[in-house]
């Protein structure tokens, strides 16, 4: 509703900029024409020279009259489009608002619920002093995450790669992949989560961003792997790159789900996959490529479903 009133507004602004211009233009064509022209040389001829030029002023007036009219016709058309090419970076700004606050909710809503729930239930009756402190303390803990996140968010949501990489600093993939996956089973106990994580993958980034990356990867593997199925993760360093890989032998997705896959919040068959594939992965995606890396997808309709995350290694230092 504000861009579609800004474009009318807008639209209208440049119409009649238009016609104006045009319309002084050609009277300032007119006018030059009109008192250049050396009446005193072709006095002497008589009246058919004198009405000749008449009627080329006349010619003249009317060709300027029809473009002018043209303009009247095509002025609202073309102030459209310029309206529209002036309000296309704020409607990608605004986008880039808008998707920053879908992540946002999307990325709080669990820790916050995990909170309350601590809180409520810490509340329900009277505790002895040493439940109160380990409450607060799984309390802190999650607002120093959310903290973190909300730090992290912000620096990608504006988008500023220098600003970002500022933060960045030396990551061991294995150690991030182990804590990562330690922390989703124990939160959500039910498929067999198994890690390869002993080879060493020195990346250069942001250990909350990919840490939220990862944990969105799993908790959609989580989300469509029955407790009798296996998730496995494994970490590898494969030439110049390190590659984060989660497979699990849930629901799967079909064609059409895999390439909606990295799309916003798109969901697709929820009554088979309950919360769903792709909640996360286009900030997931986001994430990788503010690292210079990529998030692909692969799956089999009921045969599981591979994501893999690649990031540049980072270089070896120098030996003197």
């Amino acid at each position: 509703m504000i861009f579609a009133s800004a474009t009318r507004r807008l639209t209208l602004t440049y119409t009649l900029v238009q016609l104006l211009l045009l319309g002084a233009f050609a009277l300032a064509i007119y006018t030059f024409v009109t008192r250049t022209f050396d009446f005193d040389a072709i006095a002497g001829d008589g009246a058919p020279a004198v009405n000749a030029a008449e009627r080329g002023f006349e010619t003249l007036r009317t060709a300027l009259l029809v473009c002018y009219a043209g303009l009247i016709v095509i002025a609202p058309l073309t102030g459209y489009l310029m309206a529209r090419a002036t309000l296309r970076p704020v409607r990608l700004a605004y986008a880039a608002q808008q998707r920053f606050v879908d992540d946002a909710s999307h990325e709080f809503r669990t820790p916050l619920a995990i909170l309350q729930g601590e809180i409520e239930l810490a509340l329900s009756r009277p505790r002895p002093p040493a439940e109160y402190r380990r409450v607060l303390g799984g309390s802190l803990e999650v607002v120093e995450g959310l903290t973190s996140l909300t730090g992290a968010l912000l620096l990608l949501a504006r988008g500023n790669t220098a600003e970002l990489t500022d933060t960045f600093e030396d990551v061991e993939l294995a150690d991030l992949v182990r804590t990562c996956a330690a922390r989703r089973g124990l939160d959500r106990p039910g498929a067999v989560l198994s890690v390869d994580a002993e080879k060493p993958a020195r990346i250069v980034g942001s250990p909350e961003l990919i840490s939220r990356a990862l944990l969105n990867v799993l908790d959609n593997a989580l989300a469509a792997t029955p407790p009798d199925g296996l998730i496995s993760v494994s970490v590898q360093a494969r030439s110049s790159r390190a590659v984060i890989t989660v497979r699990d032998t849930g629901t799967g997705m079909s064609e059409v789900a895999v390439g909606h896959a990295f799309e916003r919040f798109w969901r697709g068959d929820q009554a088979r996959t309950p919360g769903g594939h792709g909640l996360g992965l286009a900030l997931v995606q986001q994430i990788c490529a503010a690292h210079r890396g990529e998030a692909t997808l692969t799956s089999v309709d009921r045969d599981g479903t591979t994501v893999s995350l690649s990031f540049p290694l980072a270089p070896r230092p120098s030996q003197h």
